[in-house]
């Protein structure tokens, strides 16, 4: 296929994908000529590269996902890794969603007087909300069974 038609095929532009082939992600069967020309396992190769950079990968990182002859060979504790990252990111944005959410309807009269929102205010100056795991959230005291725990309540039976 000439450059036109995997333009057309893939939705890449051909300008992408000379790109790509100079950074080493694909390559031409040959330049001779005015165009050049490519197997049909591109196709799937850029599919690949662009799977890769959905998941946040760089295009260096999409490279080592070739073999030398364009096949994928993907190393699996690099998805690990990136799994890891997007589980990370994850939880950054839902403690940043439930605490733009709160703000939004806080009874307090003002933002600077809502413990909650200066809490968030401290942990994103610290960083701690590139860092922040959940914990498990604590039962108020008047939600708490009488007696203790409730496991202390069923030795106590």
């Amino acid at each position: 296929m000439d450059i036109a038609e995997v333009a057309k095929r893939s939705g890449v532009p051909a300008s992408a994908l000379r790109y790509y082939e100079r950074r080493g992600l694909i390559r031409s069967l040959t330049d001779t000529g005015m165009r050049r020309r490519f197997a049909p396992a591109v196709l799937d190769q850029l599919a690949l590269i662009a799977l890769g950079q959905a998941a946040g990968f760089s295009l260096d990182e999409i490279r080592l996902m070739f073999t030398p002859d364009g096949k994928a060979d993907i190393d699996r504790d690099l998805l690990v890794a990136k799994a890891d990252e997007l589980e990370k990111l994850v939880r950054r944005l839902k403690s940043m969603i439930e605490g733009l959410r709160h703000a939004a309807v806080c009874p307090a009269p003002s933002h600077s007087e809502c413990l909650s929102f200066q809490k968030l205010l401290r942990a994103a100056v610290s960083g701690a909300l590139d860092r922040r795991e959940r914990q498990p959230a604590k039962r108020p005291e008047a939600l708490r069974p009488a007696g203790g725990s409730v496991s202390a309540q069923r030795k106590a039976r």
